[in-house]
């Protein structure tokens, strides 16, 4: 039916539901402009802002 050779919709239905949830941590400043100086400091807030997400549902 055409379309694009080697395009897999199944993938990029996911890359999408990926770079929407990507786009919704930006939303927080401090991981969007990234204040913490350490890797690990930086990984706790990602992962307390990705929790805040989640339980907002």
């Amino acid at each position: 039916m055409g379309g694009h050779p080697g395009f897999d919709e199944g993938w990029y239905k996911k890359r999408n539901t990926v770079e929407r949830a990507i786009n919704r941590l930006k939303q927080f400043r401090a991981v969007a402009t990234r204040y913490d100086k350490r890797g690990y400091v930086f990984l706790g807030t990602a992962t307390t802002t990705a929790l805040l997400i989640w339980l907002r549902g």
